[in-house]
């Protein structure tokens, strides 16, 4: 069991970690009554945030068309797979990537990029292109209710010139961001669309879309399993970048956002392409079982939704992480966002054929734990058990929000 003592979970450490008074006691209920540990809080932080759970918008998604003879993975991995004909299927994600785009924008629309196309190779598949939906506020005053023709209702919501300045600049970043992810690379844009609205001042949104190919038959899942396989990490090591990265990302917009930079991952989209590369050759090599894209909450998501899909248990070591800075707590390396870095699940006793790849491309790879049987995420650190949760629990098993909305007038395209 966890070491609990002394883990001072106080109703404003709760409310800091993004955790209403109701969710904390379900997380109390599913530990079968006992306080988390401050490790485990995070994880259910991170886990349970919007960004990661889905749980105000899960209630509409679910109303989407799912199903067709043609789909081959719909909701539930990491890409939707769709068969293309001729043994051939395109895997495809989009994804938004809003506050982090706020806060820093260049960054933040970088790494929106980056994480979308590990989604896709982390499926087997090559991306080959990539798309984005963005929404700014104003960046002229004819834009923003302030042109001499506007109704009263447009002046209203006119923006300011701190507003039109401060729009400029994430207009600026963003785009750059996108473009100097994807190019360095190596996949091109093929499109996408930009719009402006007063409504998104201070509240722009980043919506990236990649698409990658891949053989009917070579399709790999996130789903560990066979207890006692090794648990082995790759790609870049795990630094303090990106900390509650999750949860920062699931908040309001507000003027203190500016000082949640530090919460805002940096990408290294040269990583990403060699990380990509040995990917894509230790698939080949037909050692690895399951594979996870550390994206979003890092190594807690990786774990634990990996064990989750698979109906298994997931030990790991974090004495055994590579990482690039000392002192790391295990607080700090299971909810570190550090970019470009995988959670994969190989063969017992084929582990070497999965490092020699990884060595080929420079890259790290280390073996930090393994499959068990007891459906349990157990996280260990300088020899002691910092968090033992059920992997379902953690996973699947974060509140569901019906929230009160209004239903949007059917609005018809003009005619030209």
């Amino acid at each position: 069991m966890a070491e609990t003592v002394a883990t001072g979970i106080t109703p404003e450490v709760v409310r800091e970690h993004g955790l209403t008074p109701e969710e904390y006691a379900r997380v109390v209920e599913l530990l079968g009554g006992r306080e988390p540990t401050l490790t485990e809080l995070g994880i259910f932080s991170v886990m349970w945030s919007e960004h990661c759970s889905y749980k105000s918008s899960r209630v509409h998604l679910k109303r989407l068309p799912t199903r067709s003879p043609r789909v081959v993975q719909g909701p539930g991995e990491n890409a939707g797979i769709i068969d293309i004909g001729d043994g051939w299927a395109c895997a495809f994600k989009i994804e938004s990537h809003n506050h982090p785009s706020f806060i820093e924008p260049y960054q933040g629309a970088a790494t929106g990029v980056g994480g979308i196309l590990r989604d896709i190779f982390t499926m087997g598949a090559r991306p080959v292109a990539v798309m984005d939906s963005l929404r700014f506020g104003p960046i002229t005053a004819a834009d923003s209710g302030n042109r001499p023709e506007a109704t009263a209702a447009e002046r209203s919501v006119r923006a300011t010139e701190s507003e039109i300045h401060k729009n400029h600049a994430i207009l600026d970043g963003v785009v750059s961001g996108v473009a100097g992810y994807g190019n360095c690379f190596g996949v091109p844009n093929l499109g996408g669309e930009t719009k402006f609205e007063p409504c998104y001042s201070g509240n722009p949104l980043l919506n990236a879309f990649a698409l990658g190919l891949v053989r009917r038959d070579e399709i790999f899942y996130a789903r560990a399993a066979g207890e006692g396989n090794p648990v082995i990490y790759v790609g870049s090591k795990t630094g303090r970048d990106g900390i509650h990265g999750a949860t920062m990302a699931s908040e309001e917009f507000s003027e203190a956002s500016e000082a949640k930079r530090p919460n805002v991952q940096v990408g290294d989209p040269f990583l990403e392409k060699l990380l990509l590369e040995a990917c894509l050759e230790a698939m080949r090599t037909g050692a690895i079982v399951a594979i996870q894209d550390m994206g979003a909450a890092g190594l807690t998501s990786s774990s634990c939704e990996m064990g989750s899909r698979g109906g298994v248990g997931i030990e790991i070591d974090l004495d055994l992480v590579p990482q690039r800075e000392t002192g790391m707590t295990a607080y700090e390396m299971m909810l570190s966002e550090s970019q470009e870095r995988m959670l994969l699940v190989t063969a017992q006793g084929r582990e070497e054929e999965v490092f020699r790849v990884f060595r080929k491309w420079g890259l790290d790879a280390a073996a930090i734990g393994a499959v068990t049987g007891d459906g349990l995420l157990r996280v260990r650190h300088h020899g002691e058990v910092v968090a033992e949760i059920p992997n379902h629990a953690i996973a699947e098993q974060a509140p569901r929000y019906d929230r009160p909305h209004n239903v949007a007038p059917h609005r018809t395209a003009p005619m030209d």
